[in-house]
């Protein structure tokens, strides 16, 4: 049996000194201020007995859909993804199991076969025999129309506690976490689109769906970052801080698994880094930094031979060189972040597709066409 922080998905994360633990094993063995001559208008707030009716009606809709899986070593959730018998899962939840038990909120249980698994966004397909009258897809939302602040919920299976319902926003949108696939030099790939939210995840929820009010799928469960574990079951302790991929990833993705059993990411080949510090964007001679910065290029690679530049000359940084160009937009788009910039790679583009960057070099603006590879 896998270790308990195997099992559960637990990515170290040094520069933040936590960890992001995926869950699946079951609890047993397991912004210029103005002023105004007038008050603002403020929303009006909810009815919180329109609220309760809003959130009984939109259980009873969706729960046929919800599922749990069961395999030899974990417990996680998933949901039914079309009328073929195809339920959407995360793929550390199936890890190393080629069939699951699939258990439908009706009580009814079938055998599951998993027909394809992505490490990348941590997706997989599981393909079900079972009566009709026991296979409700569920409606698919747009995550690209998310707003932090908006309510979703979450159902699942945490700890065994079948079709368990939690309440929480949006805490961020965009992020990123390392996957699970090693890139060059002994680094990981990322996983992008990815959606912060303080609805309570716990083992067992993963693979489970994240809704938004109108009862649509909009992201599926993953993980919570955390540094606390529960010193008897090991089990990681919910921190308010979760992580669920974007459905708009997953309706990418999903289709190919179902084709294929695999999905090909596009690839850029640059490293960067989601944020700098002051001293560092001080370090690399910039009066102010807004965009994507290139530490590196890899040689060969697509962004290499549309001639992207990596920093080069020393700072007093030693791991720092600066010179690289700044990414601020791709395809007209503006780009603030590298997190930004990936998670519109991922979400909209494929190999061979030819996006334009427009960099910042020596100060001034230049569009450079790449044509993306596919991730080694």
């Amino acid at each position: 049996m896998k270790s308990v922080l195997s099992a559960i998905l637990v990515l170290m994360v040094s520069m933040l000194a936590c960890q992001i633990t995926g869950f699946s094993n079951p609890p047993q063995p397991t912004p210029v201020l103005h002023t105004q001559s007038t008050a603002p208008v403020l929303p009006t707030p909810a009815d919180p007995s329109e609220m309760g009716t809003t959130l009984e009606a939109l259980y009873q809709q969706v729960l046929p859909g919800v599922v749990a899986i069961q395999t030899g070593s974990s417990l996680g959730s998933g949901f039914v993804f079309d009328s073929e018998g195809h339920v959407v899962t995360n793929q550390h939840v199936v890890e190393g199991s080629s069939e699951v038990e699939v258990d439908f909120a009706s009580g009814f249980k079938a055998h599951g076969t998993v027909i394809g698994s992505d490490t990348d966004a941590d997706v997989a397909v599981i393909l079900v025999k079972a009566p009709a009258d026991q296979i409700h897809p569920l409606a698919l939302g747009d995550s690209s129309t998310l707003k932090v602040g908006e309510q979703v919920v979450a159902i699942g299976s945490p700890f065994r506690l079948s079709g368990t319902m939690t309440l929480g926003i949006v805490s961020g949108l965009g992020r990123t976490q390392f996957s699970h696939a090693a890139a060059e030099g002994n680094g990981f790939f990322s996983t992008a689109d990815i959606i912060q939210t303080d609805a309570a995840i716990n083992p067992g929820n993963s693979g489970g769906p994240l809704f938004n009010l109108n009862g649509k799928v909009v992201g599926i469960n993953q993980s919570i970052r955390t540094d606390t574990f529960n010193n008897t079951t090991g089990n990681a302790v919910n921190s308010g801080v979760g992580f669920s991929i974007s459905i708009n990833l997953v309706k990418r993705v999903v289709p190919f698994l179902i084709s294929d059993g695999k999905y090909e990411y596009p690839y850029l080949g640059i490293s960067s880094t989601s944020e700098l510090s002051l001293a560092q964007i001080e370090a690399l001679g910039l009066n102010t930094f807004i965009g994507a910065y290139v530490l590196s290029v890899t040689p060969g690679g697509p962004a290499d031979q549309a001639g992207i530049q990596p920093g080069s000359k020393d700072t007093n940084d030693p791991n720092l060189k600066a010179g690289g160009d700044i990414i601020t937009a791709v395809d007209g788009r503006p780009v603030t972040t590298f997190d930004q910039l990936l998670s519109y790679l991922v979400t909209n583009k494929s190999p061979g597709d030819s996006i334009v960057l427009t960099v910042l070099r020596d100060g001034q603006p230049t569009d450079i066409t790449v044509t993306l590879g596919k991730r080694p």
